[in-house]
């Protein structure tokens, strides 16, 4: 790994964006309703696609706090799977990648 400091920064700043965003999507879905019945349909589906956002941000909140994890442990860039360092390419695209690209795409068997 190239610059443990600069990827923990990365992942600190993406966490801290995505922590915001999700305190403003949960603010959002607590709203009271609108009492006008087609309103409320709309608002609905509104919050249905708010839901999925917010589901796909913890989900990303919590590789981001694992990969944080590993730097800190020192087993940030070894793959989860095989054990063999990720590549330096998939780190940079993925900085919360817990495997190699042979892993991630079954072609390894561990």
């Amino acid at each position: 790994m190239a610059d443990p400091a600069g990827t923990r920064s990365r992942l600190e700043h993406r966490l801290a964006q995505l922590e915001d965003r999700t305190r403003r999507i949960e603010s959002d879905l607590r709203r009271p309703g609108d009492p006008d019945w087609p309103e409320r349909a709309v608002q609905r589906a509104n919050d249905e696609v708010l839901e999925h956002l917010g589901d796909a941000e913890l989900a990303e909140i919590a590789r981001i706090r694992a990969a944080l994890t590993r730097l800190d442990d020192g087993s940030y860039g070894r793959c989860g799977s095989c054990g063999e360092q990720i590549e330096a390419a998939r780190l940079q695209a993925l900085p919360d990648a817990d495997t190699c690209v042979g892993c991630a795409g079954g072609a390894r068997s561990g």
